[in-house]
């Protein structure tokens, strides 16, 4: 769920449904949040494209007040059918996490601590952050025959002049940037790609597949992804087809963990 705003300023948030029946535009919904109490009312406004709905919440409580009061860590439903548990509040936030936005974790950064973050700047390594917040689109299969005729989607980030400037700098030192997650790379892509800006913040649709050149990553952390997605696509391009081929096959069949808390791989 995720605060829009629509026709003459009115608030709305789109939310993502399941449902056996059918909804209809001016149906009100009743949520009780999570301990059983209150209740909350969601009225639906549009059919939103990709399964979504807009709706209004009916209330001038924050959105984020609302979705901390009635909601659930939204797990992905491969975990425990999306049943989030206590401690998952915590345990499905990275260690960089600040801003409110993302639909899903960078899974990529989970596998981060604060003390692993001070054991790699004593070594030497330095650091720059970038937002991405991750939408619901990012999970869907490719649906078409070739992946040249998937449409992208697109999703909010911003690269402050701080990294664009760490990026250069790498660069110009003959050093290596290596992005903790593909939407750090898709990020830092699109910054780079935008060669005038000192910053980038805005919406990206960056699709990254065959023939993509990439101009500012030379390394990646990244989890193990499912089959016919762009995050496949993604990896394949930068490291080659076989070579993923390869280390998935071997993760496979030594038991590696797949997807959101599983393991990750290094490409460089």
């Amino acid at each position: 769920m995720a605060e829009v705003v629509g026709d003459n300023g009115r608030r709305l948030l789109r939310l993502l449904s399941k449902t056996r029946g059918t909804m209809r535009v001016g149906e009100r919904i009743v949520v009780i949040d999570k301990d059983g109490g209150d209740q909350a009312v969601l009225e639906l406004v549009a059919r939103d494209t990709g399964g979504t709905w807009l709706v209004d919440p009916c209330s001038d409580e924050p959105t984020f007040d609302f979705l901390s009061r009635v909601g659930r860590v939204p797990l992905p439903g491969y975990i425990r059918e999306g049943i989030a548990r206590r401690e998952d509040v915590e345990r499905y936030q990275t260690v960089f996490a600040e801003r409110p936005g993302s639909a899903a974790a960078p899974t990529a950064g989970l596998h981060f601590t604060p003390s692993l973050l001070d054991e790699l700047e004593g070594r030497g390594v330095k650091r720059a952050e970038v937002t991405l917040h991750v939408g619901i689109d990012t999970f869907r299969p490719i649906g078409t025959e070739k992946i040249d005729e998937h449409a992208m989607h697109s999703e909010w980030c911003a690269v402050s002049e701080e990294t664009v400037a760490a990026v250069r700098r790498t660069q110009q030192l003959s050093g290596r940037v290596v992005a903790v997650g593909t939407t750090a790379v898709r990020s830092l892509e699109t910054a780079a790609k935008a060669r005038t800006a000192e910053s980038y913040v805005g919406a990206t649709d960056l699709y990254i597949r065959p023939g993509y050149s990439f101009c500012a990553v030379d390394g990646m952390l990244t989890n193990f992804h499912m089959p016919r997605t762009t995050l496949m696509v993604l990896v394949s391009t930068f490291a080659g087809h076989d070579l993923i081929r390869d280390a998935y096959q071997e993760a496979v069949r030594t038991g590696y963990r797949f997807l959101s808390y599983g393991d990750a791989m290094l490409i460089l």
